[in-house]
């Protein structure tokens, strides 16, 4: 997909805004929600994204919608390090399948590096639910502490 297009509704993302897909949420406001990626590159693997901008990717994005999402990112950045004590943590946003995007809805993504994993991009391997739901449950606890 180019970096030109139309917004298309029907997104996963668009779908679990909605609630007409399921996700282990992490965090929610009026403005962003963040998840657990359900094919995580690395333990701990979140998504932070806009709930009322129709945008695909950051060319698009109201600027106001983008600097909510960057303010969650910062914060649960902090818990996720605070949590899991990653070696790094790489926070990453893909625009245009060229780029590694895969679904048109802008995100951002926070993954947690380990020492001696690699940087893939894409994971082949759905999570388990009930390991996403248990991280779920420890991420949260410590967003709320």
């Amino acid at each position: 997909m180019s970096l030109q297009g139309t917004y298309d509704p029907q997104n996963i993302f668009a779908q679990i805004i909605r609630g007409e897909a399921p996700c282990f949420k992490l965090y929610e406001d009026d403005d962003v929600l963040a998840f657990l990626d359900l094919f995580p590159q690395s333990y701990g693997h979140a998504l932070v994204i806009p709930k009322h901008s129709p945008a695909r990717n950051i060319l698009e994005v109201d600027p106001d919608a983008l600097a909510k999402v960057m303010r969650v990112v910062q914060r649960l950045t902090g818990v996720i390090v605070e949590e899991l004590n990653p070696d790094g943590v790489q926070v990453a946003q893909f625009n245009g399948a060229p780029a590694g995007q895969t679904v048109f809805h802008i995100h951002v993504h926070i993954v947690p590096r380990y020492a001696g994993e690699g940087l893939g991009i894409h994971a082949a391997n759905k999570a388990d639910a009930a390991e996403l739901e248990k991280l779920q449950a420890r991420l949260v606890a410590r967003l709320n502490g």
